[in-house]
């Protein structure tokens, strides 16, 4: 992979190929009760004094801890401590540089800790929100984590100014050695930790932080701190975790949504060798407890089993189709979130009308580690070893399974395989676990979900469809615009406070008016965007670029479809419509440049545009692709992002290039629904990006050192879009129904 970092468009060419409920709180309850506590608490946020843990008194050689977030040895080791899930986009080393950035300590000798829920909750969550998601993980907490940093390296060398009797002021620090070029003198963190920790913490108004333009630790390309021990073997994933007289269960949920469970009769399975017991799980699931898993799955296989299916058993994704394609033209359970000038008498106008329904079904998240989780319940305490993209949330399900209070759980969150979102928000897996866990005192019991389990019931991408239309004048500019998004809401299925009035903006990321997170760049004299909320019985639920990935399909595979009817170039039509947007406008001359849009490509290639904004970054990217017998290859692919900042350009490079691979998976993928069940059940009918299938990627970062946006999920979004358009240009024939199957095509 080639990667480009663009500042100002001048480009480096690099080489990469609280008051909490103390009883049994809900899961919810705890969230936004400690969301609430992180945000009044400032006078906590950076932790500096940290009472449970010995100040005075410790040990000869132990490492000492300066502050919440730093641990120094004697012999200048440094640790740093992270909050946030490690689910292979590298936000711990990220987190680990803006830390050691401030500390000025050797990043060489920069090793990582873990915290846990309890021990932030039992700190008055000194570490603040540990949830992983929405690419928040590194703009959310770069501020407070960078003070942190700073924070200790003042404390150190107040320590030696002391020792030394000088100003603070004549020391400078480089590597975690701190000098005193008057004197000659020097010392090294690891010999004044101990007193810096007796000392009161600086306020934090009086902290100044590093222009990033002076970054040296952050903002470069370092090495993952995780890689070796993926190498080697030795990083254990909650799946690998192992435990004394352990128990093992697997489980089996009511095949179709919202159904219950009628009868089950377990006397067979009960005989079989090594089968501990049945589990009833809620009123919908069952767990088989056995001294080994494979043993538990298949006497669940084998037990008969029978399910009320309630109304939602002949529910199929045709009847699904029709419920969305009602609500494209339905006045009812609809609102607009953005009105400008007068589309319908614009449109009426026009000299030329456009229109298409495009679609988006619903796709899993496939995690290579499926969902598990690990409980041990005694009548004292409950432990999870556990995958969750939200730890605090993980120990809320965890009391709330156990009946345990809060502070007598503890969560250890585990390497994640895989996340997607799908282990951010729901953590069912947790709740299921220390239900089991709870009729087996004092063992261990791990929880496994097979394969088909896993993606048979997980809270899926929302399926929609869109309805476009589009208005030209005499001169071929697009003068009005209506877009209204018919489909599932993810609000509506797990968090219904956050729909006001019956509006849920949250399906139009992408399409929202202000800057910000989610912005259109378009700028469109007469524009409608609407949502109708359109539910089904299927759960939905976060998806790597949640939203954003679909309605960028949308909006940006109809206009490739107005330029064309403009007759205009698909590049120039864009940038005349994000003259008001610059740095929309920005990233996509970026990518076009880097492309060499409009260049004389090889017979059969043609090339596709698309760009997006969500997650606080800008994004587009060029396709340049070949149809050949409804057989689809994408040669190559240039993305752009501008993300404000950035921490480690490997990682982002990285990020950009696991999108892609995602969002192949958008393109040929779908969990299609029969009788109420979803039919894909393993990976042999869901279709995953293969590796042949990838083609040469090259980023271009261009960051404008101005704010923080995400990195993980933005540009997953102009992948599809781009590819699509690609193949529009080729075969003359939009593609507007997913998976590319619908439309008669293949990726290769």
């Amino acid at each position: 992979m080639n990667t480009t970092t663009s500042n100002a468009l001048t480009q480096i060419d690099t080489d990469s190929s609280s008051d909490l409920q103390q009883a049994r709180p809900s899961r919810r309850s705890f969230l936004v009760s400690t969301a609430t506590s992180a945000v009044s608490a400032s006078a906590l946020s950076l932790g500096f004094h940290i009472p449970s843990f010995a100040k005075e008194g410790s040990p000869a050689g132990a490492a000492v801890e300066v502050n919440a977030w730093v641990v120094i040895h004697p012999d200048d080791r440094c640790v740093i401590r992270i909050a946030r899930a490690e689910m292979g986009q590298g936000s711990s080393t990220g987190l680990a540089q803006l830390v050691a950035e401030e500390l000025e300590c050797d990043w060489n000798k920069v090793s990582l800790e873990f915290i846990t829920p309890g021990q932030n909750l039992a700190r008055s969550r000194v570490w603040k929100n540990m949830s992983t998601g929405g690419s928040r993980g590194i703009r959310e907490s770069q501020e407070y984590v960078r003070q942190a940093g700073a924070a200790a390296r003042m404390m150190l060398t107040q320590a030696a100014a002391t020792q030394w009797g000088v100003a603070v002021t004549e020391l400078r620090v480089k590597d975690g050695v701190i000098h005193h070029d008057a004197s000659r003198r020097q010392l090294h963190y690891g010999q004044v930790s101990a007193q810096a920790a007796l000392l009161s913490p600086p306020d934090v108004k009086s902290i100044s932080l590093k222009n990033p333009k002076d970054w040296t630790i952050a903002g470069k390309p370092a090495k993952r701190l995780d890689t070796a021990h993926k190498v080697d073997g030795s990083l254990k994933y909650a799946i690998d975790h192992r435990a004394k007289d352990m128990l093992y269960a697997a489980v089996k949920a009511s095949p179709v949504f919202e159904g219950k469970l009628k009868t089950f009769d377990a006397s067979a399975i009960l005989k079989k060798r090594g089968i501990k017991g049945v589990v009833k799980l809620d009123d919908n699931a069952l767990a088989v407890v056995a001294d080994s898993w494979w043993r538990a799955k298949t006497a669940l296989e084998e037990m008969p089993i029978t399910w009320d299916e309630v109304q939602n058993g002949q529910v199929s994704s045709q009847s699904i189709a029709e419920h969305l394609k009602e609500g494209l033209t339905s006045d009812k359970n609809v609102f607009a979130d953005t009105q400008v000038g007068q589309f319908d008498e614009a449109f009426a106008s026009s000299v030329k009308k456009l229109e298409a329904v495009y679609s988006t079904p619903f796709v899993t998240h496939a995690c290579m580690e499926p969902m598990n989780c690990t409980v041990l319940y005694t009548s004292e305490k409950a432990e999870a070893w556990v995958p969750s993209q939200n730890a605090e949330a993980a120990l809320a399900a965890l009391a709330d399974g156990s009946g345990h209070p809060i502070e007598k759980c503890e969560a250890y969150n585990q390497t994640l395989g895989g996340g997607f979102g799908r282990r951010g928000g729901p953590q069912d897996y947790v709740r299921f676990a220390a239900l089991v866990a709870k009729q087996y005192p004092g063992r261990p019991v791990k929880v496994l979900w097979s394969r088909e389990e896993d993606m048979t019931h997980d809270y899926y991408r929302p399926i929609g469809q869109c309805l476009l239309r589009a208005g030209l004048d005499d001169q071929g500019n697009l003068k009005a615009l209506h877009v209204r998004v018919s489909g599932q809401s993810i609000n509506a299925y797990l968090a219904p406070h956050n729909i006001v009035g019956g509006k849920d903006r949250r399906q139009l990321q992408g399409y929202w008016p202000e800057p910000g997170d989610a912005q259109l760049g378009y700028t469109v004299p007469h524009l409608k965007i609407e949502y109708a909320m359109r539910n089904t019985h299927v759960p939905v639920g976060a998806w790597r670029g949640v939203n954003t990935n679909q309605n960028a399909i949308y909006l940006e595979s109809f206009m490739e479809e107005v330029a064309h009817a403009s007759g205009k170039d698909s590049l120039a039509f864009r940038q005349a419509l994000l003259k008001d947007h610059p740095q929309h406008l920005r990233v996509l001359n970026a990518v076009a440049d880097k492309a060499g849009w409009g260049k004389t490509l090889p017979a059969g290639v043609t090339q596709g545009i698309a760009q997006f904004m969500g997650y606080g970054s800008y994004t587009a990217a060029v396709a340049e692709v070949s149809v050949k017998d409804g057989k689809v290859k994408v040669h190559r692919l240039v993305l752009a992002t501008n993300s404000g900042h950035v921490v480690n350009t490997n990682q982002v490079a990285a990020q950009v290039e696991g999108s892609v691979a995602y969002a192949f998976d958008s393109l040929q993928a779908e969990s299609s629904v029969l009788n109420g069940r979803i039919v894909e059940t393993n990976f042999d009918k869901y279709k995953i990006t293969r590796m042949v299938q990838l083609p040469k990627i090259e980023t271009v970062l261009a960051p404008t050192l101005n704010f923080w946006g995400g990195v993980g999920e933005p540009t997953i979004c102009v992948v599809a879009p781009a590819v699509i358009n690609a193949i529009f240009r080729a075969t003359g024939q939009p593609v507007r129904a997913l998976p590319l199957k619908n439309s008669g095509l293949e990726l290769v």
